[in-house]
């Protein structure tokens, strides 16, 4: 019987190109999204349902699971992939633009994964795949926001692992690094205008982030690593590094001394 995977955020970037190359092996794939009425590439393909599910809306994760149920007969994996980013000096955010920022990325992955939960369980077999960053391991400059968040869903993973592995549930992550989708071009960037030294950092943050963007992964490049982490009988394996930035980052954070780390980061951030 084909395998049905659940995957969050799918209107582009990772999350679509995941539901592309899950169909391409012959899974099935209910690829959510808040609109899917503006999909039209998804909609084409056979074994592929295009679903509204909005992760702050408890009502919409619901239906988005019977449906998927009702439509394919099972759920195997979901991908909790949907998230935002938020960039910019602490201090000139506002506290709703920070909250609005863990609704999605933090208290979204908890929303829809605790209502897989029970569906899980009843077949005592599943695997939620949550897709965090390179900035859930390395704190990045101007990256407070998105970073705390993805370090969150670092721990919520690895020790929701402990209590449900023996229920026959698996939890990994997939940790990307720069990935070439509208997911940068849609960061919202604040600013704190009445502090000079800020706009330099960010403006030199900018500058350094356009000279990476031709060396950044192709958004199949992490759906493959996602696959991976899906199809893998490795069960105590938890973290799966995606994309060459990624994997050589987080090489040199555990072999060089924190502080010259920290110095090389800073030069290539800008």
């Amino acid at each position: 019987m084909k395998k049905t995977v659940l995957i969050t955020g799918c209107s582009s970037g990772i999350g679509k190109a995941a539901a592309f190359y899950f169909h391409e092996k012959g899974w099935n794939v209910a690829a959510t999204m808040r609109r899917p009425d503006t999909e039209c590439e998804l909609t084409r393909l056979a074994n592929l349902a295009c679903l509204r599910l909005d992760v702050t809306e408890t009502r919409s994760i619901q239906k988005a699971i019977r449906d998927t149920e009702e439509r394919f007969g099972a759920i195997d994996v979901l991908v909790n992939n949907a998230a935002y980013n938020l960039t910019g000096p602490f201090e000139g955010a506002t506290p709703d633009q920070i909250q609005a920022l863990y609704e999605v990325n933090v208290f979204g992955v908890m929303n829809v994964t605790r209502e897989i939960l029970p569906y899980f369980r009843k077949k005592h077999t599943g695997m939620i795949i949550n897709v965090s960053s390179l900035g859930g391991l390395i704190g990045m400059p101007l990256s407070s926001f998105y970073a705390s968040a993805k370090w969150a869903v670092e721990g919520f993973s690895e020790s929701l692992r402990f209590e449900l592995r023996k229920l026959g549930i698996h939890v990994k992550i997939v940790e990307p690094g720069g990935v070439k989708t509208r997911f940068a071009s849609n960061s919202i960037i604040v600013r704190k205008n009445d502090v000079p030294s800020y706009e330099e950092t960010i403006e030199k943050r900018l500058a350094a982030y356009e000279r990476r963007r031709p060396k950044l992964s192709d958004p199949k490049v992490i759906a493959k690593v996602v696959f991976l982490a899906a199809v893998d009988n490795n069960n105590n394996r938890l973290r799966y590094l995606a994309g060459n930035d990624a994997k050589i980052l987080w090489f040199l954070r555990r072999s060089l001394p924190f502080r010259l780390f920290t110095e090389l980061l800073g030069r290539l951030a800008g």
